[in-house]
């Protein structure tokens, strides 16, 4: 069993998160896997067999998110990786922009992450050790049609993170970006429209998991076909890249 700390892991209920809890308790890792969905943790513990420790927690909860962070070091040891990627997504279309539905999703996407991240950073550094991956997405890269909300909330993590980076660096500390492209989860299989390149849940783990353990850059981004793709589009001057995107409108 790996020495280096346990593994917290949130919005591991579902999707991209269940199955990287998966892979980390299979690689021997202790487990403590949060999110709001007792039953759905208890489904996951005695999926891999032992291994996963459920803490029920709704991060957009600051106090419970530090209280759950003291419990799960009280009970299992320092945390040495701990994985904020409990969020979620909804589509808003310019005709029916919602300033409610960009609080929502700022709420669970980046007040989620700040809560963790708040409770996390000074214990780190003060260990001078541990390793932070923030799951934010490619649609934080540039616009997206509907995406107005889940975009801008993508796009902040991963201006967070990379202001973090440097100044971490000096503490010991690493933090690691991690931007998906379309995955498949319970999220995304409400979309209603195609997604290239579409991976499956447990290859993405897998993916999360050798860029954690065995990694040294700061992004993790998959699948790469695609998500060089966007990092492309990401460089083009306005009028190339809306001229590309808007084939894309609904």
């Amino acid at each position: 069993m790996p020495a280096d700390g346990c593994v917290w892991i949130t919005g591991a209920s579902t999707g991209l998160g269940r199955a990287v809890a998966l892979r980390f308790a299979a690689g021997g890792h202790r487990v403590a896997a949060s999110a709001r969905g007792l039953e759905q943790l208890r489904s996951l513990a005695d999926e891999a067999g032992g291994g996963v420790t459920p803490r029920p927690l709704d991060v957009t909860d600051r106090a419970a998110t530090a209280a759950a962070i003291a419990e799960i070091e009280a009970a299992h040891g320092p945390i040495g990786i701990a994985i904020l990627n409990a969020g979620t997504h909804l589509p808003m279309a310019a005709e029916s922009y919602g300033a409610d539905t960009v609080g929502k999703l700022l709420d669970v996407n980046v007040m989620g992450v700040a809560h963790g991240l708040e409770a996390l950073l000074p214990r780190m550094i003060e260990r001078r050790a541990g390793t932070v991956a923030v799951v934010s997405s490619v649609a934080g890269y540039r616009g997206l049609p509907t995406a107005a909300a889940y975009g801008a909330s993508k796009a902040a993590l991963i201006n967070m993170c990379e202001s973090l980076k440097l100044e971490l660096d000096r503490h010991g500390v690493r933090i690691v970006l991690i931007n998906p492209g379309f995955i498949d989860t319970p999220l995304t299989a409400r979309n209603p429209f195609p997604m290239p390149f579409l991976m499956p849940a447990d290859k993405a783990a897998e993916r999360v998991y050798r860029g954690l353990i065995h990694g040294r850059g700061f992004e993790i981004t998959f699948p790469r076909r695609f998500t060089w793709l966007l990092k492309l589009l990401r460089m083009l001057p306005y009028g190339l890249y809306f001229a590309a995107t808007r084939k894309t409108l609904p």
